[in-house]
């Protein structure tokens, strides 16, 4: 892969093997954070793919009172409606053994203003343990579209703010989401796709000029890419 910064890929013959590994891999970093901080911390994407290693993560036996979750992104979106990722991770991961993890959703707080979110987001224990993003076939990742007006603020390494909204323009409804400059603030962060054609999509990223480009080109955190056809 030509990319510059510090990413590698890890790759498997199925989902099941990819989410079961990426699952085992999360609660060691978790449990590796608590036992040398005493609290962990992990935010999370939504979607169809990390179903799977919710659920595996769900069962891993870890001190989950200890653990801090939050969202990358979010719809703007009333958090019990199919397109809230809030509702995604309470169905599939804030379930089992992580139902006692600390979870700070976008929705209840961003709808207050970004202000009240903001608080919210500087209670979790930074650096996170660790982040995971997801990746559309257009190249975003978190909620940093190509097409959005405001996407070279949330791609600036040096912006100070955390979270921010942005209109995806052509994706339906506003999102709230992490900067750049939160997500580098990560012990590592991990891009999880499956398929051929998200594989392509991230190969050329970097040549093409797709958001993601900005994760696989910085020097701040390590990136693992985790992909199984």
């Amino acid at each position: 892969m030509a990319a510059a910064g510090m990413s590698e890929w890890r790759r498997f013959g199925s989902t099941a093997g990819l989410d079961e590994a990426l699952a085992a891999h999360l609660a060691s970093r978790l449990a590796t954070d608590i036992s040398h901080r005493g609290h962990a911390s992990l935010a999370v994407s939504g979607g169809g793919t990390p179903t799977g290693m919710f659920r595996q993560l769900s069962r891993c036996e870890l001190d989950w009172a200890r653990v801090w979750l939050t969202l990358v992104d979010e719809r703007c979106v009333a958090a019990d409606s199919p397109d809230s990722n809030e509702r995604l991770v309470r169905q599939h991961l804030l379930q089992n053994r992580a139902a006692a993890a600390r979870f700070i959703g976008m929705a209840e707080a961003g709808a207050t203003g970004l202000e009240a979110l903001g608080a919210q987001m500087e209670m979790i224990p930074k650096p996170f343990s660790a982040v995971v993003l997801g990746m559309g076939g257009d190249g975003h990742t978190a909620s940093w579209f190509p097409h959005a007006e405001n996407l070279p603020a949330l791609l600036d390494p040096q912006n100070p703010i955390d979270v921010a909204l942005t209109d995806p323009v052509t994706a339906p409804h506003r999102r709230l989401t992490l900067t750049l400059a939160a997500v580098l603030d990560s012990s590592e962060i991990n891009i999880h796709i499956t398929g051929e054609e998200k594989q392509a999509v991230l190969e050329s990223a970097v040549a093409k000029g797709c958001p993601v480009a900005a994760i696989l080109q910085q020097h701040t955190s390590p990136v693992t890419i985790w992909w199984a056809p």
